[in-house]
This record gives structure tokens, C-alpha cells and sequence, in this order.
């Protein structure tokens, strides 16, 4: 995977855009864990959020750069 994506004459580096992946992917996880009523037994919202988030990012950025090496 390149370390930079053109975007119509600007570079957009790597990391941004396994981020905003990682956002979406962590929208759709949030709203079916809440479905679920998963939330319950969480103490602190934010913190299991913010963990989940750098564990899905994590997980993108190491299946890509197994996938495209």
C-alpha cells in the first residue's frame, strides 16, 4: 500500500485514510453494540469507545498492509 494517496493534486497520507476507515467501520460497530444492549455492562462509555476505536484501527492497518504487501 503507498505511503500517500493522490487526491486531485494533494497528498493524503496513509494514516488518514485507515482512520476515516476505521471511523466508519466503528459507527457501524457502536450502533449494533447498542442494539444489542452491550453498553450496559460497560462502566465508562467514552474509554471503551476510544479503546475499540485503536483496536479496529489496528486490525485495518494490519490487514492492509498484509493484504497489499
Amino acid at each position: 500500500m503507498p505511503a500517500e494517496f493522490d487526491v486531485y493534486g494533494v497528498y493524503v497520507p496513509r494514516l488518514l485514510v485507515l482512520m476515516v476507515l476505521s471511523l466508519m467501520l466503528i459507527i457501524v460497530i457502536r450502533r449494533m453494540l447498542a442494539w444489542l444492549g452491550a453498553y450496559s455492562l460497560v462502566w465508562h462509555r467514552g474509554l471503551f469507545d476510544l479503546a475499540l476505536y485503536v483496536l479496529v484501527l489496528g486490525a485495518v492497518s494490519s490487514f492492509t498492509r498484509w493484504y497489499f504487501a
